[in-house]
């Protein structure tokens, strides 16, 4: 630890070299490498900064700059003690954890990720097509609001989430468990919208949604209740992550009938090719498609949450093809250039052609990998252009807010 490493993590962390001068003593591993307390602050109005610390009786002075160039420069006591391409420094610092990766994923991944340590970052590609806008006091108000069930299973996690994004957007979402179903204390009829939560159902021991989807098959009227909402044309469905899988399993995505499928040939979602859970901030772009939750959001560049370990579309070419051909795949996984990818990380489970979502011809049914129930408030954001801080809004409440409008309609 200590003020080397200090400075070296924010320099990683921030993707720019620094050149650092000390002149404290002529001991240079006892200044750098020393424990005590202390902070570094990276600021752009330093003499304000000193200003502020000094009234407040704190000691501190300038120990250097960042600079633009891929070096990281230290100067002690007029000597270079350091003077390092940052890329290689970081990806040193890197080696043990990449060590410890290829004991338990698979290395081409392993070795894929490694490669982006070597290089210099570029922001994420992100493209807002659109003005995200606050949804209106009025609707948020409003006395009638139109149902959605967020329908969870034993093991599901991200029930709360999913119902505040539906919230915020006008909705009046309720807690639905399958046991509600199950028991006949819930019918689906007086709802217009249904969302399949995330998590782990059943702690899927069988395989992703798996046991999900047997509880409602293997029970006449729980399949018959969905089934029924399922047909009704004002309706819609959302799927994310665990509630992916789940309706890829059931075939209500893209849709038996649109496809002519046969169960063996029902496209689902199976193991990441890096052979273990990844939870990353991907970015994602929309493309064009009938998905009602995404009309007026083609063509952006969005970052989402990806949690799962089982996250991999996974059908014959035959229908992959087919389904790319009908735009029945409205989100992408796309690399720093803003195109789709099967590179690891920038895609997280090996999807071909970068495949995050899949809906149904008609867009009433849309079932995503990624997150976005997670990522509808601007907080939720790890990282975000300038431009998107100045919406005040998150892109990805539209998604909820189109939901909404096309109930209203």
């Amino acid at each position: 630890g200590g003020l080397m490493i200090t400075l070296l993590e924010m320099a990683f962390g921030g993707n720019k070299g620094f050149r650092a001068y000390m002149n404290e003593n002529d001991n240079a591993l006892a200044c750098l490498f020393c424990e005590e307390l202390g902070a570094v602050i990276e600021c752009e109005d330093r003499q304000s900064v000193l200003k502020i610390l000094g009234d407040a009786g704190i000691p501190a002075y300038c120990l250097g700059s960042v600079i633009s160039d891929n070096k990281v420069v230290v100067d002690f006591c007029g000597r270079i003690v350091l003077k390092e391409s940052m890329t290689d420094m970081r990806a040193l610092w890197e080696r043990t954890s990449d060590a410890l990766d290829m004991l338990q994923a698979n290395p081409d991944c392993v070795r894929s990720e490694q490669k982006t340590c070597h290089h210099l970052l570029t922001p994420p590609p992100y493209l807002a097509t659109f003005k995200p806008q606050p949804t209106p006091e009025h609707i948020l108000n409003a006395t009638q609001k139109p149902r959605v069930a967020i329908i969870r299973e034993k093991g599901s996690n991200g029930d709360k989430e999913m119902a505040a994004a539906f919230y915020s957007a006008g909705f009046e979402p309720w807690d639905v468990t399958m046991t509600d179903l199950l028991e006949g204390r819930v019918s689906l009829d007086n709802f217009r919208g249904i969302a399949f939560v995330g998590g782990f159902a059943n702690a899927d021991v069988f395989d992703a949604a798996k046991g999900w989807a047997g509880v409602i098959r293997y029970n006449e009227r729980v399949s018959q209740e969905l089934e029924r909402f399922r047909k009704r044309a004002d309706t819609f469905s959302l799927g994310i992550c665990n509630g992916c899988q789940l309706m890829a399993l059931l075939g209500w995505v893209p849709g038996f009938e649109l496809l002519a499928l046969d169960e063996a040939q029902q496209p689902r979602f199976i193991r990441n090719v890096s052979g273990r859970f990844e939870s990353r901030f991907t970015a994602l772009r929309i493309e064009k498609s009938n998905a009602i939750m995404l009309k007026g959001m083609e063509g952006s560049v969005l970052g989402a949450w990806s949690a799962h370990g089982e996250g991999q579309f996974h059908a014959n070419s035959m229908i992959t093809e087919r389904i790319l051909s009908l735009g029945l795949a409205p989100l992408r996984y796309v690399d720093p250039e803003g195109q789709p990818t099967t590179v690891y990380p920038f895609n997280p489970n090996g999807s071909p052609h970068g495949i995050a979502a899949v809906c149904t011809e008609d867009g009433r049914g849309l079932a995503i990998m990624p997150h976005e129930e997670r990522t509808f408030l601007p907080w939720q954001w790890p990282w975000m252009p300038e431009s998107f801080k100045r919406f005040g809004v998150s892109p990805w409440l539209k998604m909820f807010q189109n939901a909404y409008e096309w109930c209203m309609r």
